[in-house]
């Protein structure tokens, strides 16, 4: 009963702590002190379904050049140009949906992760890698293009963010 009471406590103190944390939330550090580089607060200020192209678009049409590692009919593999862990690559669809909340083609989204498993064998990952799709501000999406993120080639930490 004691111990009930003592975790209820530290709940409330942990809610009371993000709502004065205020929209943005608290900046979480993870085990090595690092913070998520500034993608909160480019989250924050990104434009979901802006008229303007994406940096993804602009890798899609060529007007923008990338380390492109696959491209076929219904995506684009290429290496983030920020890299968070040694081998870290992104599959971007060509179908510009902005969140994978709003995403309703299923064939294209099995298709996404298939070229993903596929890329990471190329890649040299088969001890594992981790799959990160953002949704929105608070899931810290900054691109508002549909896109996996690849991560790989050293331990991750759990949880992620």
């Amino acid at each position: 009963m004691a111990a009930a009471a003592v975790l209820a406590a530290g709940v409330r103190a942990a809610c009371r702590a993000l709502v004065a944390a205020g929209p943005q939330g608290a900046q979480v550090r993870g085990a090595a002190g690092m913070t998520d580089g500034g993608e909160v607060a480019k989250a924050q200020q990104a434009a979901p379904g802006g008229a303007a192209p994406t940096i993804f678009s602009r890798i899609l049409d060529r007007s923008l050049p990338a380390d492109i590692l696959y491209e076929e009919q219904q995506c684009l593999v290429s290496r983030d140009a920020a890299p968070q862990a040694p081998v870290h690559f992104l599959v971007i669809a060509k179908t510009p949906i902005p969140r994978i909340s709003q995403a309703e083609d299923q064939q294209l989204l099995g298709h996404l992760l298939l070229v993903a498993k596929k890329t990471t064998k190329a890649e040299g990952l088969g001890d594992g890698y981790r799959l990160v799709i953002n949704d929105g501000k608070i899931g810290a999406q900054s691109v508002y293009h549909l896109h996996i993120h690849v991560l790989g080639g050293r331990q991750l930490l759990w949880p992620p963010g």
